[in-house]
Formats: C-alpha cells, sequence, structure tokens
C-alpha cells in the first residue's frame, strides 16, 4: 500500500530581501546584524500575532505558513507600513526592503516543511512584487478584498516560470490603487488598458504617389499628426512604433481599436505631385466602424503646414475635446517655414536614422546640416542632428574625440530655439546620460515627459535615465508604463527593462526580459552582452560564453576596458558585478 502523504490547504508567505548580495557586499557584519534584529522585534513578532509559522529561512528570505490568508495579508502588510516607516531616515546604501508573495493552495506537509504548486506559486509571486510591496494571487484577492481595507491594483494575467497556467496577479504598494490590468516586469508583451478619455490610433498613411520614394512623406505626416495630438490632455494617442506594425497591411479599424485598446482610428493616404499634395483622411469609431467624418484635400504643398493643422483641429472638433489656449499654441506650432528644410529633416527622421548604421546616419547628418543651414531657426534638426552625433559617437562610426562634445551643443541650441518642443529636450537629456551627467539627464528628461505626457519613448528613456542614475526601483515602473503606452514596443524597450531588473538584481526576470529583446533583434549587440552578464551572475556560465561569442562576432573589437569607460552607470557596485560578470563570461579585458 502507498504511503499516505500529508497534505492541508495553507495560505503561504514568501519574502526576500530586495538586493541582498548587494546589501553584504558593502556591508556584510552590518547587513546581517540589521536583519537579525529585524526578525526579532517586528518580523517574527508580526507573524505570531497573526498566527503564522515560519517554515524556513533562507539568508535573506523566509517561507511562512497561515491558516486564512487574511491573516497572511494583514501580517505581510502591517510589515511593509513599519517598513517604510523606518526607512524614511536610513540611507539607500544601508536599506533593508522586502517583496512579498503570498498564494492560497493545497500543500504537501513532510517534516515540518511544505511543498507543492502552493508553494511554487507564492514564490513567483514574490519575485513579481515591487520593493516593499506585496503580490497576492487572484484566489487570495477573492479570500480578502472584502475584508480588508486595502486596495491592490490589478496586475492581469502573468505567465511565470515553471506555471503551466497564466496567473491572475493584485499588488499592494503604499500608493496602489483599484485599477484595470497593467503589464508588469516579467509580462511577455503589455496588455493594452480600457482608457478613459478619448483614445485614438493615427493610422501610416498610405503613399499613393508614383514614387515609392516619397513614402518618408507620408510616414512624417502621420508622425506629425500623432506628435501634435498626443500633447493634448484629454486624448490618448497610440505611440508611432505601435500604429507602424500595421504599416502596408490590410487591417479593419475594428481590429486595431481592440488591438489597441482605442476607440477612434485614424486613417489616410498621401498624393504628391509636383508641388500640389492631395490628402485623403477619415475618422473612424472603432467600435461600430462609423465614420464621424472624411475629408479629401487638394493643396500646394507649401500649405502642408495649414493642412496638418486643419486635420488635428477636425480631429478634436469630431471628439468634443477642449483645448487649452497652451495646446491651441502647440498645434500652430511649426517646426520650419522653409520647406525644403522639412522636406530634409523628414528624409533624415524616416530614411536614414531610424536604420542606425554607418552609411545611413552619414547621409542624416548631411541632410540635417543641409536644413539648417537653410533654417538655422529649426529647433528639432538641431536636436535630431545632436542625436546623430551621439550615435556615431557610441557605436564608434566616428573617429573624432569631440563628437560628443559637440553633440550636446546641438542639443542645447535645440532647446534654445524652442524650449517647449519635448524632442529637445528628450534627446538633450539623452546626451547628458552619456556624458554621464545624471541630474542634468533626469531634468531634461523629465521636462520632456510634462511636455508630451501621453509619449511612450519619453517616459521609457526616463526610466531607463533613472536606472543608470542608481534608482532603478523609480525607473522599472516608467519603463512598464511606456510599454504599456505602446503594446507594440520596440525592442530597446524590453531590453531597457532587462537593465533595470539586473540594477535591482533580479536576474532571472532580467534574463526573460533581455531574451525578449534578443529574440526580436538578434543582431543586437548589447542584448547578448547583458545576456552574457546575467547568465554569469546565476552561474550559467556555459550559456554566458555562448553569448560572449555571440558579443565578439558582432563586435570582433569588443573590450571590457572600453565598456567600462562609456557605461554611464552611477551605482558603482552595479558597475563593478556587471564588468566581474562579463570577465567571468569571458569577455577579453
Amino acid at each position: 500500500m502507498a504511503e499516505q502523504v500529508e497534505r492541508r490547504l495553507a495560505a503561504v508567505l514568501a519574502a526576500d530581501v530586495v538586493g541582498y548580495s548587494r546589501l553584504m557586499g558593502v556591508d556584510e557584519a552590518g547587513t546581517h546584524a540589521r536583519l537579525k534584529a529585524l526578525r526579532q522585534d517586528l518580523i517574527d513578532p508580526k507573524i505570531a500575532e497573526h498566527r503564522g509559522r515560519v517554515v524556513k529561512r533562507t539568508g535573506d528570505g523566509a517561507l511562512v505558513e497561515f491558516a486564512s490568508a487574511v491573516d497572511a495579508v494583514r501580517c505581510a502588510v502591517e510589515i511593509q507600513q513599519v517598513m517604510a516607516a523606518r526607512n524614511q531616515d536610513v540611507s539607500e546604501v544601508q536599506r533593508i526592503e522586502f517583496r512579498v508573495g503570498i498564494n492560497l493552495g493545497d500543500v504537501i506537509v513532510e517534516e515540518g516543511d511544505i511543498f507543492g504548486d502552493g508553494v511554487n506559486v507564492a514564490a513567483r509571486l514574490e519575485a513579481l512584487a515591487q520593493p516593499g510591496g506585496v503580490c497576492i494571487s487572484d484566489v487570495v484577492h477573492q479570500m480578502v478584498r472584502a475584508r480588508l481595507d486595502l486596495a491592490f491594483e490589478d496586475l492581469g494575467e502573468q505567465r511565470v516560470k515553471n506555471i503551466a497556467q497564466p496567473l491572475r496577479v493584485w499588488q499592494w504598494t503604499h500608493d496602489a490603487r483599484s485599477t484595470g490590468p497593467r503589464a508588469c516586469g516579467t509580462a511577455e508583451a503589455a496588455v493594452p488598458t480600457p482608457q478613459t478619455k478619448a483614445s485614438i490610433a493615427v493610422l501610416p498613411f498610405d503613399n499613393m504617389s508614383r514614387d515609392p520614394e516619397q513614402t518618408y512623406l507620408s510616414d512624417g505626416i502621420t508622425e506629425d499628426l500623432i506628435t501634435d495630438l498626443s500633447q493634448i490632455a484629454e486624448l490618448f494617442v497610440t505611440s508611432r512604433h505601435s500604429v507602424f506594425q500595421y504599416k502596408d497591411r490590410s487591417v479593419t479599424p475594428q481590429q486595431v481599436g481592440q488591438d489597441l485598446g482605442v476607440r477612434y482610428v485614424l486613417e489616410g493616404s498621401v498624393r504628391r505631385a509636383g508641388g500640389r499634395v492631395r490628402i485623403n483622411a477619415q475618422l473612424i469609431d472603432a467600435a461600430t466602424g462609423f465614420h464621424l467624418w472624411a475629408q479629401r484635400y487638394d493643396r500646394d504643398f507649401e500649405d502642408i503646414f495649414d493642412l496638418q493643422d486643419e486635420i488635428t483641429h477636425t480631429i478634436v472638433a469630431a471628439l468634443e475635446v477642449h483645448l487649452t489656449p497652451k495646446e491651441r499654441e502647440v498645434i500652430a506650432r511649426r517646426y520650419t517655414e522653409n520647406l525644403e528644410a522639412y522636406d530634409l529633416f523628414l528624409q533624415a527622421r524616416e530614411t536614414h536614422l531610424l536604420r542606425r548604421n554607418r552609411g545611413a546616419a552619414e547621409r542624416a547628418r548631411v541632410a540635417l546640416e543641409r536644413a539648417i543651414e537653410l533654417d538655422p531657426e529649426f529647433a528639432a534638426a538641431h536636436a535630431l542632428l545632436a542625436e546623430n552625433y551621439r550615435q556615431e559617437w557610441m557605436f564608434e562610426w566616428r573617429d573624432d574625440a569631440n563628437t560628443l562634445d559637440h553633440a550636446l551643443e546641438l542639443a542645447r541650441e535645440g532647446v534654445r530655439l524652442d524650449q517647449e518642443l519635448p524632442l529637445a529636450h528628450m534627446l538633450l537629456g539623452w546626451i547628458h546620460l552619456w556624458r554621464k551627467e545624471h541630474d542634468a539627464a533626469i531634468a531634461e528628461a523629465q521636462r520632456s515627459v510634462e511636455l508630451d505626457p501621453n509619449n511612450a519613448e519619453v517616459w521609457v528613456r526616463l526610466g531607463h535615465i533613472l536606472d543608470h542614475a542608481g534608482r532603478p526601483r523609480e525607473g522599472l515602473p516608467l519603463i512598464e508604463k511606456a510599454m504599456r503606452l505602446d503594446p507594440h514596443h520596440p525592442f530597446v524597450y524590453p531590453f531597457w527593462l532587462g537593465c533595470a531588473l539586473y540594477s535591482l538584481e533580479r536576474y532571472e526576470e532580467a534574463l526573460g526580459a533581455y531574451e525578449r529583446a534578443s529574440k526580436r533583434n538578434p543582431e543586437f549587440m548589447a542584448a547578448h552582452q547583458f545576456l552574457a552578464a546575467t547568465y554569469a551572475a546565476l552561474g550559467r556560465l556555459e550559456e554566458a560564453r555562448s553569448e560572449a561569442a555571440e558579443v565578439l562576432r558582432l563586435h570582433p573589437g569588443f573590450s571590457i576596458r572600453r565598456l567600462a569607460q562609456k557605461l554611464p552607470t552611477k551605482d558603482q557596485w552595479v558597475l563593478s558585478h556587471t564588468l566581474d560578470s562579463l570577465r567571468k563570461a569571458g569577455l577579453p579585458e
């Protein structure tokens, strides 16, 4: 007869210390003493107060069993609230923060220990929690929502390692609000969140010109409309990258609305012939398929700016959106009055810069420099040329020690020429980052967010800057926000997500993010570089060496010394740990 296994239903709490290895590396004896004191005067008494049983401890964590889900959640939240108050006056270097996961499920009991999916799910939930936060399963939420006066944020369904079915996850933090689903750091892709304000996707306008090279004009008009609309507070506007996924595809407005979580879709076409341009545009209610407005415009090309303004105002009127005086100024603002300069700017932005190769960068530089010659007051051209120089410095396409300094001068000039241009502030902040001027980088990136809060790119760059500035806890949710704003985000978004998770020592999650970036762009050398570091940090040296080989295939001249000179990582522990991990992976000094 088979030996009978003891089982019982239990609320399982899993907890660990955020950044434990870093804390021990900075002050091993002090960290051990502080954690021991916390267990004695806070954690163990709270567990006993709420009738919990400590099943086992690890160096930085614990597994605790409760008979009641309510007791488990109340215990976790009270501990986190006390820790938040205690940490207010503690330096970040010494701060101890916990993350907690709680699940209710069937467990196997053996010699005082507990096993099974009930325990495994709690551990996965703990990995999803923010520092100072608590993640609970849907079954726990059902048990406690009417019994505890706490607000939980709905993180939606999450796929986690070694658990077959997706988990519905809820999170408590000090500022939690009950909301619709959102993506967390380990989500495979952001789920579009239904919007409470008017929401619109501007699909790429079709190029109907006989010359296929005129596509940059139709793409440019699309992007300018997105830029203008995104700066209106009462509108939610899907980002450029998400809508350009539909370029040259046959899709219905209803499908776009479902995919992107928007109510309205703008679609159209552009035909340019000599000095004339024809634009067809129509605004559609994606829920019903009803055409709210449709119009054909035949104008001289020199009227293109007035035409874009007219389309924007017509959309605003159709959606019954109220414009502030400031927003009216934004819509009326023009990049330049010089049509040739504008044309060159569009060519550089669409045809060259986004390709990120040496030849494209050179062509973009020539086009932008000519645009500035034609209009020295062209702020956006200055800003984009600054980014062009930064890319040439980053990828070592230009043998000039002053390249990054020149980029800074151009970006500053862009901001001076138009202090209300989000692009100029965003790119100036980006250049400050790579000059390791973190405070200036944060200030400029924050200004770009204030000017264009619908723009996923300004959020993701601010998040990445905060990560490099030694503030990954603040940067991570901003990167996640950008991924929600742009459901079809570029491959670099999960890469930057991985960087923030790596800084927080959440290596398994970082690995998943880097792998997603690498799969979407196998030639992206930085993803292989940080995969090598992360595998090494996890002790998986064979896989680390495989990624290191990819780095050297893509960049035969790679060296750790040159990387150390360029990386703008302020936290010296994170920087040193990264470089040491790359050495373990076998990359050359």
